[in-house]
C-alpha cells in the first residue's frame, strides 16, 4: 500500500513539473491577449487555428515571438526579433511605439500578414495593420523578414535593431514561412506592450 502512495505521489510532483514547463512558454503570452484574438478572429477571414504574437514588454534577447496554435493553445515556435532602433528610450528599458513614416520605431496592433514577395532582405511578407496604432504600415514598408544579425538562441544581450520591421533569424523566418505559407487564410500577427 505505502508503495502504491509513493508511486501516486511521485508521479502527481511529476505531472505537475512537466505541466508548469509547458506552461512557462504561455507565461510570456497573457492569456487575455490570446483571448483578444480569438474573439476578433471569429467570423473574419483570417486563419482561425493559428496566429502570431509579438510581446514588446520582454527583453529583445530573449524568445518573444510565437507562433501560436489556438486551437489547442500551444505554441508551436518561439524566437527572437528585433525591433525599431526609434523605439529605443536612452537611459530606459522602456519601448515607445509610433505610426509614423520616419520615426524607425515599432508600431504595436493586430496586423494581416500578407504576400511574400523578394526584396533586399530576401523573402519578406508585407503587413498590412489593422488598428490606428499600425494603419501605416504599408506605407512605411514595415515588413516581417530576416536579418543575419537576429541571433537563433537567446541571449543576455539585446538583438539588433531594425528601422521598425520585426526582424527574425534566418532559421526563425523559414520556420515561420512554412506555417504562413502552407495558410489558405491570412494569418494575423498581434504586437503588444
Amino acid at each position: 500500500m505505502m508503495k502504491h502512495f509513493l508511486f501516486f505521489f511521485l508521479f502527481i510532483i511529476s505531472c505537475s513539473k512537466f505541466e508548469s514547463q509547458a506552461n512557462n512558454a504561455v507565461d510570456y503570452l497573457p492569456k487575455s491577449k490570446i483571448l483578444e484574438i480569438k474573439n476578433y478572429l471569429k467570423g473574419k477571414n483570417y486563419n482561425q487555428d493559428l496566429a502570431v504574437f509579438i510581446n514588446f514588454k520582454i527583453h529583445s534577447g530573449k524568445y518573444r515571438y510565437f507562433v501560436y496554435d489556438l486551437k489547442n493553445d500551444k505554441v508551436l515556435q518561439k524566437a527572437v526579433v528585433a525591433h525599431g532602433e526609434g523605439s529605443v528610450v536612452k537611459n530606459s528599458d522602456n519601448l515607445q511605439f509610433s505610426n509614423t513614416d520616419g520615426s524607425h520605431q515599432s508600431s504595436l496592433g493586430k496586423y494581416e500578414i500578407r504576400e511574400s514577395y523578394n526584396g533586399k532582405f530576401g523573402k519578406a511578407y508585407r503587413l498590412n495593420g489593422l488598428d490606428e496604432t499600425n494603419s501605416n504600415a504599408m506605407s512605411r514598408a514595415i515588413v516581417l523578414h530576416s536579418y543575419y544579425c537576429v541571433s537563433d538562441k537567446e541571449s543576455t544581450n539585446s538583438a539588433c535593431l531594425s528601422f521598425g520591421c520585426p526582424m527574425l533569424s534566418q532559421n526563425a523566418f523559414n520556420h515561420s514561412a512554412k506555417y504562413i505559407d502552407q495558410s489558405e487564410q491570412p494569418i494575423i500577427l498581434y504586437a503588444f506592450y
